[in-house]
């Protein structure tokens, strides 16, 4: 096929959204085990406004095209194996280099996508949906008639985890701003202000034994809260050090360490509750096999939720790529309900 041109957009180094740029570059062809696709929608994450700051662990060297995730259509492949994905809609985790109208991704990090579903609505629920889910039922474990609790109901994964624990009959308390509380009832939450000093107290108010789980995204000083907040056997799941990153600066390695130094120390305590870090990508390099078939499989659960209607998408803007400085802002605001979208 002729060589394509793709146009993408670069972060040069740490700059405001605003000082994000635009570039044409053409690809190579793609390589063994590798798919060129048409992008379709990708997103902004918590990880791509993390790697502005330079904050995110393991983010390459300035500069470079950020993009967690993507959904688009297979235009060539590497490896004959790989053939049948030509012409097909496909969902990639890439770390990077999702913020393009086109790219090379790694076959065995994609996911194909069932027809029916549009684009953006499958972007939001790709590294989103996967965390969530993962997070649930392998993670925590958490069972029907059990009691949760989600920091950050409104947020991304938030919004999917809330969604997914109720159609599994789980009782979700919600923190978030009360800007955000009546769409969380609308959803069969019960809803916190995570501002409200004596949130600990209110939580085991409603839930007097404790909780069987607490997905926390805050970190900080609120983590030491939500492991008070779990009964016996609960389970604490982290997947964030700090929420907010707006008036950081320098490395997060001290507080990660500090983390799970922590996090060691409490699973060591003899009340039969744990602590855990969640990483999208654990075992990607040591077991490559088990994490594509993890990979297919949950988010094969979660496309097959949201094409029944059981998970809704929570778009909260589209923009297209070239407006992509716009759409960091909006996504760095903290105002919004859902997910920010790019559309190449």
């Amino acid at each position: 096929m002729n060589t394509v041109t793709a146009l993408e957009v670069v972060l040069p180094g740490l700059v405001e959204p605003s000082g994000l740029l635009l570039r044409e570059r053409p690809l190579p062809a793609p390589g063994r085990g590798q798919l060129l696709v048409a992008v379709e929608a990708t997103g902004i994450s918590f990880a791509e406004k993390s790697m502005r700051r330079g904050l995110y662990f393991g983010q390459p060297a300035f500069p470079f095209v950020p993009g967690y995730d993507l959904v688009g259509r297979v235009l060539a492949v590497g490896s004959e194996r790989d053939s049948a994905l030509v012409g097909t809609r496909v969902a990639s985790v890439t770390k990077v280099g999702g913020w393009a109208s086109h790219a090379i991704v790694a076959a065995r990090d994609s996911v194909p996508v069932p027809d029916g579903l549009a684009p953006a609505d499958v972007e939001t629920v790709v590294v989103n949906g996967l965390t969530a889910w993962q997070m649930l039922h392998r993670k925590a474990r958490v069972h029907a008639g059990q009691t949760v609790v989600v920091h950050g109901a409104n947020s991304g994964v938030g919004g999917i985890l809330v969604q997914l624990a109720r159609h599994e009959g789980i009782r979700v308390i919600g923190t978030a701003s009360p800007r955000h509380h009546h769409a969380l009832r609308t959803h069969g939450v019960e809803p916190l202000d995570y501002n409200d000093p004596r949130l600990l107290e209110r939580v085991l108010e409603l839930s007097p034994g404790g909780v069987a789980a607490v997905f926390d995204n805050v970190g900080g000083e609120m983590v030491k809260a939500s492991w008070r907040m779990l009964a016996r056997r609960g389970s604490l799941v982290r997947y964030s050090i700090i929420a907010d990153v707006s008036g950081l600066s320098g490395s997060l390695a001290v507080p990660f360490m500090k983390a799970l130094a922590r996090t060691a120390a409490w699973n060591l305590l003899p009340n039969g509750r744990r602590a855990s870090f969640y990483d999208l990508w654990a075992g990607h390099r040591v077991h490559p096999t088990t994490f594509r078939l993890r990979l297919r499989k949950d988010l094969g659960r979660v496309f097959a939720l949201l094409g029944d209607g059981t998970i809704k998408a929570n778009i909260a803007a589209t923009f297209p790529l070239s407006e992509a400085s716009a759409a960091m802002e909006l996504a760095e605001s903290r105002t919004i309900n859902g997910k920010v979208i790019l559309l190449p």
